[in-house]
């Protein structure tokens, strides 16, 4: 009765309410898990030195393509655990909850192998070099050593809130950064571990929030909980879960590319401190961009009930409330960035050169933050009302159309300044491409708004 109360919630309750009712908890959510990195950064930086921060840039793409698998079991067995639970099938969505654990276990096993086979040639090919490859090397077993341990914990947290439990999820997300923060200088400082520490200190948070998931899955209670009998993989509920999770996927490997792309490109034409750089530089872009997240996860609901319902003027609205939202959260990133870049860059490191290029990278790279925003938002309004493909192009768009050409052509032509250049410059051409189809489809809608009336 009330899960029934809640969704019709959706097509009456105003529109402002309900954005932050439901936008709220993911935007503390997702704004504590880009602290949860940005800490990691300070840590190493402030604890290690200059060159331990540009060995953490240099496994960014480690991330993303980890990110990836993970977002694709994730992200499709939430939607197969939300449709299930919507038909009242909950034999079906507990059976999708085991096959989840055992894919992730699968996935981060094997991603995991591979990579510690290959992890020196792996962080060559990423940009990593003489002075670097030590600090990536020394993070990375760590990290790839609890990876099913992480592919576990960020699927169960997706898996809570298909289950209606965004606090539980949140909650989990706040606590690994808490316990984090607290293991970080422990295992860096008073340990001497250094780089490794900041790692141990990573998987360790994971280790400890996955164990008190898999207690709340536990609970036979609750409708959606682990049973063994369900953890044998049935290739339906497979081959589902990975169509669904294909979207992310693509989405988290272009990103990895074109982090490879930077990195090496950075080396070439700046050296490993200009890498370093850039990871302080996409640090604190982040943090702004996780808030959009946030706001844009609590639009999906609202928009796909009321373009659903053919609601098309509250659809616009939960829209513009979200646009203005998102723009406003960049802006404000802006403004930090650009005249309070050298506090912010402080954080990281102590190095004054190190400081001196991060500074001037952080202020080009986030020259067009606020269209950044109207960007972000207008892709994920169109998976929302289940326009996936203009949502899918949109996204890669900016990433292989925008940017990796322009790394290819300014560089040579600017030296380290093209790589900069490169990534407001793309953020601008996505805006001016994503503008244009709005206003086309605005059309559309205010259309079906005069048919409605």
């Amino acid at each position: 009765m009330d899960n029934r109360k809640a969704t019709l919630e959706l097509g009456t309750k105003p529109v402002g309410k309900l954005l932050l009712q439901y936008a709220l908890p993911a935007i503390i959510a997702m704004t504590a898990s880009s602290l949860y990195n940005m800490i990691d950064s300070i840590f190493i930086g402030q604890g290690v030195g200059p060159m331990a921060i540009s060995g953490l840039a240099i496994t960014f793409p480690f991330m993303n393509i980890s990110a990836a698998f993970g977002a694709a079991i994730g992200v499709g067995a939430s939607t197969c655990i939300s449709v299930r639970l919507g038909q009242k099938d909950y034999s079906r969505a507990n059976h999708i909850l085991g096959n989840t654990v055992v894919l992730n276990l699968i996935i981060g096993l094997f991603f995991a192998t591979f990579a510690l086979l290959f992890l020196d040639e792996i962080l060559r090919f990423f940009g990593a070099t003489d002075n670097t490859i030590s600090y990536a090397r020394d993070y990375m077993v760590i990290i790839l050593l609890g990876n099913m341990i992480t592919h576990e914990y960020f699927g169960l947290n997706a898996v809570l809130r298909a289950a209606s439990k965004p606090r539980h999820a949140m909650y989990a997300t706040i606590f690994t950064v808490v316990l984090n923060t607290i293991l970080d200088p422990i295992f860096i400082y008073t340990f001497d571990m250094g780089i490794r520490g900041a790692a141990i200190a990573t998987v360790l948070s994971q280790t400890v929030a996955l164990c008190w998931q898999i207690k709340v899955f536990s609970n036979q209670n609750e409708l959606l909980h682990l049973e063994r009998r369900n953890f044998k993989l049935d290739s339906t509920i497979v081959k589902n879960i990975i169509s669904i999770g294909i979207s992310p996927f693509a989405m988290n490997t272009c990103a990895c590319i074109v982090v490879i792309f930077i990195n090496t490109a950075l080396v070439r034409h700046g050296g490993d401190l200009a890498v370093g750089a850039y990871g302080i530089a996409n640090r604190i872009g982040f943090f702004f961009f996780m808030i959009v997240m946030g706001l844009n996860q609590g639009m999906q609901p609202i928009a796909g009930y009321n373009y659903g319902a053919q609601q098309i003027d509250r659809m616009l609205h939960v829209l513009r409330l979200t646009i203005i939202s998102a723009v406003s959260a960049m802006t404000l990133g802006w403004l930090i960035s650009e005249f309070l870049t050298r506090p912010c860059v402080s954080l990281f490191t102590t190095d004054e050169e190190l400081i001196r290029i991060a500074i001037h990278g952080v202020q080009i790279n986030s020259l067009f933050f606020p269209l950044i925003g109207y960007q972000a938002v207008v892709t994920n309004f169109f998976q929302s009302i289940g326009i996936a493909r203009m949502s899918i192009f949109l996204s890669l768009s900016r990433q292989l159309l925008f940017l990796l050409p322009l790394l290819i052509v300014l560089p040579p032509i600017m030296g380290v300044d093209g790589v900069w250049w490169s990534l407001p410059a793309s953020d601008f051409i996505a805006f001016i491409v994503t503008l244009i189809i709005m206003i086309r489809y605005m059309k559309k809608f205010r259309d079906k708004q005069a048919e409605n009336s």
